[in-house]
């Protein structure tokens, strides 16, 4: 048995190490709720001037090329976003489309996720779907400039032993989600030329 003095230096390391240990779970916990979501958006057309040189050898240039018969392939918007389950991200696309991804679960290595997309302030799209972690979803969509814009959504998320990741609170809007659609302000986008 250790003297009363001798265990009195030992308490703040003790705390320090309990305090470090919780703080690690907590963590831990909270990474498996975090999603990245990435959008890009392709401008499909019959111009002959082939796979934009970002897209030539990935996965989604693989896609495009298997899903579509255009000539032209040209990456105009990409943006990443990071956000957890329960809290909605927005995303401003070329042709003043705005698309509000909001992940629900993670379970069974699918995401839970609702998708809104706003032609201004007006829904015309609304659909709740399951996405395979780290998979892409390939919206092809309205007519723009001399082709079509197709648009991707990829998603991951930390791989996790847990069979079910829920939010404890319902979806919440962050900074860029709670603008009106016609003003959305995203955290951080690049819009490739």
């Amino acid at each position: 048995m250790l003297p009363r003095r001798a265990f009195g230096p030992l308490l703040p390391l003790l705390l320090a190490i309990l305090t470090g240990t919780l703080a690690g779970a907590a963590f831990a916990h909270e990474d498996t709720h975090k999603v990245r979501i990435k959008v890009e958006t392709v401008l499909a057309a019959n111009t002959a001037e082939g796979m934009d040189q970002r897209l030539a050898h990935t996965a989604m240039g693989d896609r495009l090329r298997a899903l579509f018969e255009f000539s032209t392939y040209r990456l105009i918007f990409h943006q990443q976003q990071n956000t957890v389950c329960g809290r909605m991200v927005a995303f401003e696309l070329p042709g003043g489309q705005i698309l509000h991804i909001a992940p629900r679960a993670i379970e069974d290595g699918m995401i839970a996720m609702e998708l809104i997309l706003f032609d201004g302030p007006r829904p015309i799209m609304s659909t709740d779907l399951k996405l395979m972690n780290h998979g892409m979803l390939i919206v092809g969509g309205s007519r723009y400039q001399q082709g079509m814009l197709i648009t991707t959504i990829t998603t991951d998320a930390p791989d996790s032993g847990a069979a079910s990741v829920t939010p404890a609170n319902p979806p919440t809007t962050n900074a860029a989600a709670s603008a009106p659609p016609g003003q959305p302000q995203p955290a951080s986008a690049s819009s490739p030329r």
